[in-house]
């Protein structure tokens, strides 16, 4: 098989256009999250007081439900991000692009099963018959328990995702279409996300770590809106790719 069978169904989309609608998704991406998280999970969820939680999600039901819709939307553009941030990076190393896209697919449906637990307090603390058992405030407690597995099922897709951010990371270090600042801040960032992998650190941590990822995540939007990738050198790479693995 020639590299131009290779490259050809690449060349649908130009490199160019496909930065420019993964860096989209990303915007998308993030935006969605902190709406989901800061301007209704933050609103209505009172931490370690089950009463004033329970009492702020009855008082805006569809607040708490529109948190979960977009939430859903924000795992659903990081799908279609990561799927084409592993096309855009394939040129450089195939196996190690496919592994970022794996890491990142897995968190994300973690994630998207841990959103599950977010809906839970709502059945619980509707009172239906069935949940009579149980006092008033037992339910309030375990619709917080809900809400803390919640936190934990994200906290371990953050993990993934920074494992995945340290592939990427490398993955722009080796580019020669992207320039190498980029990888250095998704290594950084990567870095900082794999202190989930003690979800209490992570939770200390979460102030600098928000940070850091979201400075990196803009130069990475910025970059590839506004300048996308050299599709010259991008497809020079492809290439090589292509020709080194059908030689």
């Amino acid at each position: 098989m020639s590299s131009r069978v290779m490259t050809d169904p690449i060349a649908e989309v130009s490199p160019r256009s496909l930065a420019r609608i993964a860096a989209t998704l990303y915007l998308l991406t993030i935006l969605t999250g902190v709406f989901a998280q800061g301007f209704v999970a933050a609103r209505l969820i009172v931490p370690g007081d089950a009463a004033a939680t329970a009492a702020g999600i009855l008082a805006q039901k569809s607040l708490y439900q529109l948190g979960f819709t977009v939430y859903l939307v924000e795992m659903a553009l990081q799908i279609a991000m990561t799927s084409l941030f592993y096309d855009l990076l394939k040129p450089v190393s195939r196996p190690v692009s496919l592994l970022a896209a794996f890491l990142g697919l897995a968190g994300c449906a973690i994630k998207t099963l841990s959103r599950v637990f977010y809906l839970a307090p709502l059945f619980v603390l509707e009172g239906s018959p069935y949940l009579n058992v149980f006092s008033a405030e037992q339910r309030q407690a375990l619709a917080l328990l809900f809400l803390k597995v919640n936190d934990q099922g994200a906290g371990i897709a953050l993990a993934l995702f920074g494992f995945a951010a340290l592939l990427k990371g490398y993955l722009i270090l080796r580019s020669t279409f992207l320039p190498r600042i980029l990888g250095v801040l998704s290594v950084v960032a990567g870095v900082c996300l794999l202190g989930y992998l003690s979800p209490p650190l992570g939770n200390r941590m979460f102030p600098v770590i928000a940070v850091i990822g979201l400075v990196g995540s803009l130069a990475q939007i910025g970059w590839l809106l506004i300048k996308g990738v050299d599709e010259e050198r991008w497809k020079q790479q492809a290439t090589a790719a292509a020709a080194s693995l059908w030689r």
